[in-house]
């Protein structure tokens, strides 16, 4: 995440977009941290002799706290972690020593968010920490009614809090608090230079297309039983179910970066693991391995959140609530996560889940009251529908025919979204970049390859290696994929990037079929037909599939 995103074309195709969230599960909860830091900086605890009072809170990003807090120290860089994992829903005496509950709170808390989980608070821990915790006015999409044309500096409400999330997404440091203040203005300056608007700091319609504009797709955590990962996770598959798969392995003593990739490296794991748990080592993760990878996660003796239960089943109730603790709230944050909030998974209907549910409720023009009944749930489970059409098959030689039988497909339709459900997503193309999940559907659909993906760095990587059946080729041929890099430097990353399908080839220029493009004729993007050629000024690699 937080990588940045430019203009990448000249003829007016869509950039990629970052999804749309509702919501983040997580508010800055300025106002309850504040009193309780007041009080430790007096040397107040609650329940406390005075002569045991917890360290000052010293913020976690602060020169004064070391790159990584981890067990046997005692500061008040202990005492602010310890404060940020209870607002999270742990039950710690804050008294600044990082003894083995705080150790579990911290490995608990990583695996629930999808982050390596070795006990250890570092850079990512921290930034989630933050970025994910308190009650900021809930965000509100930069687009609707509901908020100015021009946003400025001393605005304030859900609108700022959408701004301050969308910098936060492309990697500028300030707090999610709801108040246009300095520093968010300065972070939109930086912003709109680096994306080659005018640096005046009001976010107007220019502002707000690039913000939205990323090449990334959530990637929150998921828990791994519930009905928004698949029954059975494998090879070349990615996204937040295998973020959550790869940061339990690392809680099992793996070594894996949290990247949602599923490649060599965490097959390689995952039979590892099934190996010393006695399970059949296919690499295949499926319910006997996820329920091995939740027993113990936390390192205390724990299993983490109550095992997802379906929320039409009869063992949930008609309407799930604010203040209810069980596994069908597991299955409703994991639910929730799918459709881009930001919710540490752990069965506890809290406040941070209720804000989460009236997100998605008033997104999907729903009665706004927090209560999960059958209308939720039903949008919950059913916000795509998918194609009637069975898979063709075909591999490499249906390629062409399956993408170019799209050429039309309106971004938004029931079909554009159903696109996602290859790699596991269920959002609207109108919010997201979606030109590598078109690939990955196809790849589906075809059968040609078992790889998915929803970055085209990602397909670029595997073909360099020779992954997956996929492998760079200079003669290209109708039927190949081809990646874009706009800005140059052949790296294929940064949001500067593009993917399609490869139709005809004429000497040095070619015409492709190509997803989350412009409509040549005017309207909405969707799938068509562009011109393109090797030597306009922008990089391009042609990746044969075989």
């Amino acid at each position: 995440m937080g990588r940045l995103a430019f203009r990448i074309t000249a003829d007016g195709d869509h950039r990629p977009r970052v999804p749309h969230r509702a919501g983040p599960g997580w508010r800055v909860r300025t106002g309850s941290l504040a009193a309780t830091a007041a009080m430790l900086a007096a040397g107040v605890v609650l329940g406390a002799h005075p002569a045991s009072a917890a360290p000052a809170p010293v913020k976690l990003t602060s020169a004064s706290c070391p790159a990584e807090i981890v067990q046997g120290q005692t500061s008040g860089c202990v005492t602010e972690l310890q404060r940020l994992l209870n607002a999270h829903g742990a039950s710690l005496q804050v008294d600044g020593e990082f003894g083995p509950s705080t150790l579990y709170a911290v490995r608990e808390y990583q695996s629930a968010t999808a982050i390596a989980v070795d006990g250890r608070v570092g850079p990512q821990t921290k930034s989630k920490l933050y970025a994910t915790v308190g009650e900021a006015p809930s965000p509100v999409n930069l687009n609707s009614s509901s908020c100015p044309a021009n946003l400025v500096q001393g605005a304030k409400g859900g609108c700022v809090t959408e701004l301050q999330r969308l910098l936060r997404h492309h990697g500028y440091s300030i707090e999610i608090d709801g108040d246009f203040g300095s520093g968010t203005a300065t972070a939109v300056r930086a912003f709109q230079s680096a994306h080659g608007l005018s640096a005046d700091g009001q976010v107007g319609a220019n502002t707000k297309r690039e913000l939205y504009d990323t090449d990334e797709s959530p990637s929150t955590g998921l828990d791994l039983r519930s009905a928004s990962c698949p029954a059975n996770i494998v090879e070349g598959m990615s996204g937040g179910c295998v973020s959550t798969l790869q940061a339990l392995l690392n809680g099992k003593g793996q070594h894996l970066d949290v990247d949602g990739e599923f490649g060599p490296n965490t097959l390689a794991s995952v039979k590892s693991f099934q190996s010393a748990s006695g399970l059949s080592a296919d690499g295949e993760v499926g319910p006997n391995t996820k329920t091995a990878l939740y027993s113990n996660i936390g390192g205390g003796g724990g299993n983490g959140a109550p095992a997802p239960v379906n929320l039409n089943s009869s063992s949930c109730p008609n309407e799930i609530v604010k203040g209810q603790k069980s596994g069908c709230v597991t299955e409703l944050q994991s639910l929730l996560n799918h459709h881009g909030a930001d919710l540490a998974v752990d069965g506890d209907f809290g406040g941070l889940t209720d804000s989460a549910v009236r997100d998605f409720q008033a997104e999907k023009g729903l009665a706004v009251d927090g209560h999960v009944g059958p209308n939720t749930k039903a949008a919950l489970y059913g916000a795509v529908t998918p194609p009637t059409s069975p898979p063709p098959g075909g591999g490499y030689s249906k390629i062409l025919d399956v993408a170019s039988a799209e050429v039309g497909t309106v971004e938004g339709s029931a079909r554009a979204n159903s696109y996602g459900t290859s790699v596991g997503l269920s959002l609207s193309t109108n919010n997201y970049a979606w030109c590598a999940t078109f690939v990955s559907w196809v790849a589906k659909q075809t059968g040609a390859t078992s790889y998915r993906n929803t970055y085209v760095s990602g397909w670029v990587k595997q073909a360099r290696a020779g992954n997956y059946h996929l492998s760079v080729t200079n003669s290209p041929q109708p039927g190949d994929i081809v990646a874009f890099d706009w800005d140059g430097g052949n790296d294929f990353t940064g949001g500067h990037e593009h993917i399609g399908f490869v139709r005809t080839v004429s000497g040095s220029t070619f015409t492709t079929v190509e997803g989350n493009t412009s409509n040549p004729n005017g309207g909405k993007d969707g799938v068509y037909i562009k011109n393109r050629g090797k030597n306009n000024g922008y990089d391009v690699l042609f990746i044969r599939v075989r």
